[in-house]
Parts: structure tokens; C-alpha cells; sequence
């Protein structure tokens, strides 16, 4: 088939690489452009960019894929399908009908689970024990068109969002070929969501790093895994802000204090909460590089019964 790829971040990587290693043509590539980034402004090349310039794939970056002048141009490539995966423009409905068939979306979840922008990570936040990627036709709805193919996979206690994240991007790519595979045999039949079982993943806020620990230990774990490596997790000890990493789930005591370190040992930090205990083992303090535990609390003095600032709930 004659393809047109869209997408920006790395997540899209595998996908592009498997169409552009397999029999399809990838007529083009199109990424949103670059952004300026850090202290000096500097334009940033996105993941997509890189692989279509090394790669020598014909790059598109317009400002807006639904100016009428860039659909035109398209529309004379005469693609057969569009693939988008993270691509992070709306498309209008003029845009869609630009290909013979139509365009296919790679979404990070099962759907019609966790529509919108952050699915891999609210999967973790809500403390799911499976995920998914799924490929569907692209209407003018936020993920709400008709699905072709799924593939789901576990989420493991040791997931964060990062490694779930390279998990599923593993998956996209080998989904999106096994998708476009199916439609040339003709043996694919698009299913309509069931629109009454439709989540919605917003997209994250800063201020959800903030641990609040009057909730339970699994649930502030869930908010470590879920939320690294942005925008992260976050404490406060002497007013000072200390990034938690890493944690596990320990059984906790009748006296537990929320927020109060319960025991130190070079395992790490335990701390009470609403519901057992949450083990720090990962960390990073304020202006410092992450560290373990151990390493921390080689340097700096913490007795059991330090209370971490408390914040509203």
C-alpha cells in the first residue's frame, strides 16, 4: 500500500520503522515542527524528524495540517492510507477523506478504556492490571471511531509509565502491520465502539505529583509508577522538595502516622500512610542528582518519627 505516516514523539518510532522496513511505501512523513525548548529557546528536532532525515523519507512539518493548500498537496500523492500515531493535531473531516480508504489511528489503550491523551498513564494512576494498543478509523470524534485490530498486555507491579510506554509503542508498530495486512486480505471487519463504556484519560498536571498521604500506600505507589518519568512524584521535607522515584508497598501498623517515617534502614524510607506503608528506595532531593536511599540517608540525618510537611488534601 502507499502510505502517509503521521506522528511526532517517540512513541511513534516503531511504527515508522516497521513500515518503512516492510513492502509498503511510505510516501511521506509528516511531523509537527520544531519546538523551542530549555533556557536558550532552542528548536527541537522531534524523534519522528530524525528517523525520516536519516532515513531519507520525504518530510512534511506544516503549521497546520488542515490548511486547504496542504490537503490539496497531499491529496496528489494519492495515498491509500493514512497512519497517525501521536501526532498531536486534530484533523478535520476534509482532512480525512484524503485517502482511497482512510486513516488509521495507533491509540495507547484498549478502547473505548481511556480516550484522550494520557491512557498509559491514568492506566497505572488507576492501578489496572492490563493494557493495550488498538488501531481504528479515524473519525471526526477524540478516538471514538470504529476499531480494527487489538492487542492487549499486562501491566506489571514494576511497570512506570516510561516502560509500559516502550511496551506498547513495541506493540503499535507490530499492530499497525498486522492491521494494513488484514485489510489487503480483505479479512478485517471494523467493529464500532460501545460508546456507554467510554473513559476519558486527561492530560496530566504538575500539581498530580504532589503524594498526599492520607491515601493508601497502593494507591500513592500507583502515583509514583504512573506519573514517572513526568511530571513525577513529589514530597516535601523541611519545606524542601524531595522527588520519590521508586517505592514499594509494605504492611503497615495500627499507630502509623500518615507521612511520618515509620523506620529507616538501608532498604529504605518507610513511610505511613492511610493504608500501610509506602518504602521510599528511589529518590531525588532538591537541585541534587537521584540517588538510592541508602545513598541519601548517608548524608543526610533522618530519625524515625520525621513528619514530611503536611498539605492539604
Amino acid at each position: 500500500m502507499n502510505i502517509i505516516f503521521m506522528g511526532t514523539p517517540e512513541f511513534a518510532l516503531p511504527t515508522l520503522k516497521a513500515l518503512h522496513h516492510s513492502s509498503h511505501s511510505v510516501l511521506a512523513v509528516i511531523t509537527q515542527p520544531d519546538k523551542p525548548k530549555g533556557r536558550g529557546q532552542k528548536l527541537i528536532v522531534s524523534p519522528i524528524k530524525q528517523y525520516a532525515l536519516d532515513s531519507n523519507l520525504p518530510l512534511l512539518q506544516p503549521a497546520t495540517v488542515n490548511d486547504p493548500e496542504f490537503i490539496e498537496s497531499l491529496k496528489k500523492n494519492r495515498p491509500d492510507i493514512i497512519i497517525v500515531v501521536a501526532f498531536g493535531q486534530i484533523m478535520s473531516e476534509t482532512f480525512l477523506k484524503i485517502p482511497k480508504q482512510f486513516c488509521i489511528n495507533l491509540h495507547s489503550s484498549l478502547l473505548p478504556k481511556y480516550r484522550g491523551a494520557a491512557p498509559i498513564h491514568r492506566a497505572i494512576l488507576n492501578g489496572d492490571t492490563k493494557s493495550g494498543v488498538t488501531t481504528m478509523i479515524m473519525d471526526k470524534g477524540m478516538d471514538t471511531g470504529d476499531i480494527l485490530l487489538m492487542q492487549e498486555t499486562p501491566i506489571h507491579e514494576t511497570d512506570n509509565a516510561q516502560t509500559l510506554h516502550d511496551t506498547l509503542s513495541e506493540l503499535g508498530g507490530a499492530l499497525v502491520l498486522e492491521t494494513l495486512k488484514r485489510l489487503e486480505e480483505n479479512t478485517l471487519l471494523p467493529v464500532p465502539q460501545d460508546h456507554g463504556q467510554a473513559t476519558y484519560a486527561a492530560k496530566l498536571k504538575k500539581e498530580e505529583g504532589l503524594i498526599k498521604w492520607g491515601q493508601s500506600a497502593t494507591t500513592l505507589s500507583n502515583q509514583v509508577r504512573g506519573l514517572t518519568p513526568w511530571p513525577g512524584t513529589f514530597t516535601l521535607l523541611n519545606k524542601k522538595r524531595l522527588r520519590i522515584l521508586k517505592v514499594q508497598v509494605a504492611e503497615g501498623v495500627p499507630d502509623d502516622t500518615p507521612g511520618k517515617i515509620a523506620r529507616v534502614t538501608d532498604m529504605g524510607i518507610e513511610v505511613g500512610t492511610g493504608q500501610g506503608r509506602l518504602v521510599i528506595t528511589e529518590l531525588q532531593p532538591e537541585g541534587k542528582k537521584v540517588m538510592s536511599a541508602k545513598s541519601f540517608l548517608a548524608g543526610h540525618k533522618i530519625e524515625r518519627g520525621t513528619q514530611f510537611d503536611q498539605v492539604p488534601n
